[in-house]
């Protein structure tokens, strides 16, 4: 107990309250790494700014997730596959640019084209797209990438009819992690595939 701590007091230095460019409104967001080096993001949002999960909370330090940020190389190829093939809607779109977003992302010249996706549920957790046209320096992530690999990050997704999504998946010729859906046991069932940009993507089913 007293280790985590002390390790979350030295993560939590490396924090800088930034304000992003004016179109985002009044939200704050601070940028840093975990220990492990996963990248992570804290939000606030005003009143009035943001979904009304975040809004009226009382005294709580952490609300939830809101979202996970991905990098993807063409915005329109990653929306067909969350848009077309998970069924998630865009609900946001910008492009930052600008002293703040420089700020923001410890990089000179940032300029980002966002999109945000979100599922059906009003609740979930949405994935965000982030393409950056400068500067030109992001790198793909490695194709020999394996599940067990610190620099491995997956999303996961409940759904509904996971051999359905399989199928779709499969007429799509998207990459398979898994050879197929997996019976994990306890009545839960998932596949892994990856996303056009190589992102893992977990789906489970939990049969009730």
């Amino acid at each position: 107990m007293i280790k985590a701590a002390a390790t979350s007091k030295r993560v939590l230095r490396c924090l800088r309250a930034t304000r992003p460019p004016p179109a985002n409104g009044f939200v704050r967001a601070f940028k840093f790494r975990d220990t492990d080096g996963h990248p992570l993001e804290l939000l606030y949002f005003p009143p009035g700014q943001g979904r009304r999960v975040w809004a009226g909370a009382g005294d709580r330090l952490f609300l939830g997730i809101d979202h996970s940020a991905i990098g993807v190389a063409d915005t329109e190829r990653s929306e067909g596959f969350y848009e077309r093939l998970l069924g998630l809607a865009v609900a946001y779109q910008s492009v930052n640019r600008g002293p703040a977003q420089e700020s923001l992302d410890g990089t000179f010249g940032a300029v980002v084209q966002i999109t945000g996706l979100r599922p059906p549920a009003e609740t979930g957790p949405g994935v965000e797209s982030l393409e950056y046209h400068t500067p030109a320096t992001g790198r793909p992530a490695p194709v020999d990438t394996q599940s067990n690999d610190i620099v491995h990050v997956e999303l996961a997704f409940t759904v509904d009819d996971l051999d359905g999504l399989v199928a779709k998946l499969r007429d799509a010729r998207a990459p398979f992690v898994s050879p197929d859906a997996v019976d994990l046991g306890d009545g839960m069932r998932a596949a892994m595939v990856r996303e056009p940009d190589g992102h893992a993507i977990l789906l489970e089913q939990i049969e009730r």
